[in-house]
């Protein structure tokens, strides 16, 4: 379980996240939704442990890693995979060498064994005999199931996505949804998305946390969001007319079942 309580994170006099508090769920598909500037990215940093807050805590099963000595924050983070917005993969390395770096990097295990681990992970995101090829070699779509190979390659308890649908196709970005899905659930991990897919929201939002000028504004799931009466959090989510005529569909199916 990831708990966050009352972060709050300052750059000169510019508030950038004011007393936040959340408790993702476990085991589930959490996002983290709001408009550029609200505060998301800087949010998801502080819970990765790659800022700092001014004020708070982020707890992983109750030990707080805002106050974590170097070593220990280092095992924490051999139970974090994050999959970035861009992919980041290394150019100059195959697919193989991509998916190995974390091996590499947290274990020591033999060659061999990196290889057979990093096989296994990529016949799981449908990229069996792919392990040569370079990254300028491959589509859009296949570098992200790379990078979530590389995310999960060391079995982690939680993964974190960045946008993982930014620059796909609405077919590519489905796929991806479904894979990193599947996944959570097959490996019971703890995914925090941080999005602007709103057919993510509407389709995997076990647990969503809406930021709103460094505020936690609303909290819920995707079945309550369609109910929400927050006027900033509508009219993010149902900003094209088809998104707010799906939210009236979906409104009137759950009443007709009252």
């Amino acid at each position: 379980m990831i708990e966050i309580k009352n972060i709050s994170k300052s750059f000169g006099d510019k508030d950038v996240l004011r007393d936040v508090n959340a408790t993702l769920m476990p085991g589930k598909t959490n996002l983290i939704i709001g408009a550029s500037g609200s505060g998301k990215t800087v949010l998801i940093k502080i819970m990765v442990g790659l800022m700092a807050p001014n004020t708070g805590s982020v707890l992983y099963e109750g030990k707080n890693i805002i106050i974590m000595p170097p070593k220990d924050l280092k095992e924490i983070r051999t139970q974090i995979g994050m999959l970035f917005q861009g992919s980041a993969l290394f150019d100059s390395q195959t697919v193989e060498q991509n998916v190995m770096f974390p091996l590499d990097m947290f274990t020591t295990q033999t060659r061999k064994e990196k290889l057979m681990r990093a096989n296994e992970v990529l016949e799981r995101v449908n990229l069996t005999g792919a392990n040569s090829k370079y990254p300028s070699e491959i589509s859009g779509g296949m570098k992200k199931r790379v990078a979530l190979a590389r995310a999960i390659v060391l079995n982690p308890k939680y993964l974190f996505c960045d946008e993982p649908n930014s620059g796909l196709d609405p077919k590519t970005s489905i796929v991806i949804d479904e894979l990193i899905d599947d996944i959570t659930k097959e490996y019971n991990i703890t995914t925090i998305i941080n999005t602007h897919d709103m057919n993510t929201v509407m389709e995997r939002g076990d647990y969503i946390l809406y930021m709103h000028h460094g505020l936690k504004k609303w909290e819920g799931t995707n079945k309550e969001i369609i109910f929400s009466t927050d006027e900033d959090l509508n009219s993010f989510i149902f900003a094209s007319g088809f998104l707010k005529r799906t939210k009236e569909i979906m409104m009137q199916d759950a009443l007709a079942k009252k």
